[in-house]
Parts: C-alpha cells; sequence; structure tokens
C-alpha cells in the first residue's frame, strides 16, 4: 500500500499523525509530493522525519525552487524563505532543489501542480486550461498537490486527477491533516487525521514572527486567507 503526502509545509505534528494513521492501514511506501518545509515552524525536523521513512519517492515542488531561487518567488513570500534557507541550510536546500519534477510509475504519474508547471494546477471543477495542462499525458491517473484541496474527479480523455490535499496546511475548510492511499488493487483512498491544527499556527507565529503570521492564519482557517 502506497501513502501519498503533499503539501506538508513544515507542520511536523500534522506529519506525524498522518504517519501513524498511514502505518495503522498498512502503508510501506511513501510519494512525497513536494513543499516539504517551506512556511511551517518545523523545517529540518520535517525533512528529518521524511529522510527516515524506509521506502520514499521524493519530488519537487514551488516550495523547494522558491528555497533555493528566491527570486523566483512572489514577494510576500521572501520573509519566510529567509528563514527557512536559514533553518534547513545551504546543503539541503541545494539538495531539494535537485528532486526530480515528476515521476512515472506504470500507469500513474506523479508531480507537483500539473506536468507543466508546479504552480499551476487543477481544481475540483474542469478550467479552461484543463486541456493543456494534460498535454502529453499517456497514464491513466494523474496525481499532484499544490492547491491544498482533496479531491478526485476523472478528467480529459478519461485520465483520473487525484489530489491527496495538504498534509500540512488544507485549504478545503477542514482542519484534519489531509492524504490519501493507494492499494495493491490501484484503488485510492482519500483520508483526514486530527491534530492540533492550532498549536501549530501558535508554532509558526513563535518561530517566524510577522512574517508567519498570513501562514498561520491560514493554518486556523483551513483556507486560502489572502495576504
Amino acid at each position: 500500500m502506497v501513502a501519498l503526502l503533499y503539501d506538508i509545509h513544515g507542520n511536523l505534528p500534522a506529519l506525524e499523525a498522518v504517519l501513524a494513521d498511514a502505518g495503522a492501514a498498512g502503508a510501506e511506501c511513501f510519494v512525497l509530493g513536494g513543499d516539504y518545509a517551506l512556511f511551517g515552524a518545523w523545517p529540518r525536523e520535517t525533512i528529518e522525519r521524511l529522510r527516515g521513512l524506509d521506502d520514499t519517492h521524493w519530488i519537487r515542488g514551488n516550495g523547494e525552487r522558491w528555497t533555493a531561487a528566491p527570486g523566483e518567488a512572489p514577494e510576500p513570500a521572501q520573509e519566510p524563505i529567509a528563514t527557512c534557507r536559514e533553518l534547513l541550510g545551504d546543503d539541503l536546500v541545494a539538495e531539494l532543489a535537485q528532486l526530480p519534477e515528476q515521476l512515472i510509475e506504470g500507469e500513474t504519474r506523479y508531480c507537483h501542480g500539473s506536468p507543466i508547471s508546479d504552480v499551476r494546477s487543477f481544481l475540483p471543477e474542469p478550467a479552461d486550461d484543463e486541456a493543456e495542462l494534460l498535454a502529453g499525458v499517456g497514464e491513466g491517473r494523474l496525481v499532484f498537490g499544490h492547491t491544498h484541496v482533496q479531491f478526485e474527479r476523472q478528467g480529459m480523455s478519461g485520465i483520473e486527477l487525484l489530489n491527496p490535499g495538504s498534509v500540512g496546511m488544507p485549504f478545503d475548510g477542514d482542519h484534519r491533516a489531509a492524504y490519501a492511499l493507494i492499494g495493491a488493487s490501484g484503488a485510492v483512498e482519500l483520508r483526514r487525521v486530527e491534530y492540533d491544527h492550532a498549536a501549530s499556527a501558535d508554532a509558526v507565529r513563535e518561530r517566524l514572527g510577522e512574517a508567519g503570521e498570513l501562514h498561520a492564519r491560514r493554518i486556523e482557517a483551513a483556507a486560502f486567507v489572502a495576504g
């Protein structure tokens, strides 16, 4: 059984809750879908915990790209990026930036946002650019994250679109940490796990200071609060 963990964002308590749930469900392998550290209170601790897992497949998100190249990130992200870079250290920042952008396993393709971009992605309802985002995809299932909204639906050409949701910062109104399992038969199970989200928000404020306020409020609201 494979566990799909996306958009952890340095939220170690949420990650620990998900790993405990996945372990109890029988997960033996983990696909890690990017945005591991940025905007969270525990960036290095989160990476170290993921590195301790036995069977993992990592891909890069826009968070890893931005942390290595801050000039590519929007202005509101600059202060959190500086803090994340300091806490991770130059070597780890560079290592994470070199992760592959995509992973293909059989009939499943994994990416962060979409196959053409780590910041453009799919929504629960089809959008006008879906054909562009799916161009060149030949696999039957596409797994992605970035929007922090958990859903599964059929896309163009019958491609199954699967967003496991965000472990550390859900944006769908549900505070529980989100992830997904894929069983041996290929069946998908979307899962949610309780954790103390309020304590994680407080920790972001404490460790990131004023620069973390927006991200703390996003954790508290379980929504994309505008900056």
